[in-house]
């Protein structure tokens, strides 16, 4: 049975750990070292690995400090490049090559930010259960069968940044990379609208923006369109 616990979601940082019971992952890496190490009752040695979506400090901000704890760190060979890592420790991965970690096998697929090689993942265990994690992308290109869980980013709504930057709370020129590197409500909710939601049990929102979004109005209208248990992280 998969479980999924939080520590961080946000521009300020993203961590989250995942296990199926077997095999705990964390998900990002992207607070000080010292919070993911009380957070995990300074058992880091117990993971069996740490996947990292792209270069950006909210979600690589420990992974130097990982890596000297021994943890293998995934990530493409652009991340790598990016964050100028150089550690037997540094798994590279591919878009659609998959791999094993323990129990998990990991599928990396491509994701759309402004970012050198970002990528998503999608976690399968041996009970046939499968994980969807996606952030810092404006756009899945991809469907997906037989999902169970889903972790995905519902950065803002387009009304309320429309708001923000009318009333001079979020700079114009920021619109556009927000556009182009973030998941909005409405694009989340197509993805799901395009996608087969028969077997999932649970649906999370990661990654709000502090200023253009709303937990509340979020989690309502993702129920009410999925009809599916949501929890904001």
């Amino acid at each position: 049975m998969i479980e999924i616990s939080v520590l961080a979601s946000g521009s300020w940082g993203n961590c989250y750990r995942v296990t199926d019971g077997s095999t705990p992952l964390l998900l990002e890496c992207g607070v000080k070292f010292r919070e993911i190490q009380k957070w995990l009752g300074f058992r880091v040695q117990d993971l069996g690995g740490c996947l990292v979506s792209h270069e950006h400090q909210d979600h690589a901000k420990a992974v130097r400090e990982m890596l000297r704890a021994g943890v293998d760190c995934y990530m493409s060979k652009g991340t790598q490049e990016a964050l100028g890592l150089d550690s037997h420790r540094v798994k590279v991965i591919e878009a659609r090559r998959q791999f094993q970690i323990g129990s998990w096998t990991v599928l990396p697929f491509e994701t759309q930010h402004d970012a050198a090689e970002p990528l998503g993942f999608l976690l399968a265990n041996r009970a046939g259960e499968k994980l969807l994690y996606a952030t810092d992308t404006y756009y899945i290109r991809y469907r997906f069968k037989g999902l169970t869980h889903i972790m995905v980013e519902c950065n803002y709504a387009i009304d309320i940044l429309r708001q923000n930057i009318e009333a001079g709370a979020v700079p114009a020129e920021l619109k556009n990379r927000i556009l182009r590197s973030h998941f909005s409500l409405n694009n989340v909710k197509d993805f799901f609208a395009a996608n087969d939601l028969s077997l999932v049990q649970e649906i999370w929102l990661l990654h709000l923006s502090d200023g253009n979004s709303d937990a509340d109005r979020f989690k309502r209208e993702i129920q009410e369109l999925t009809g599916k248990v949501v929890m904001v992280a």
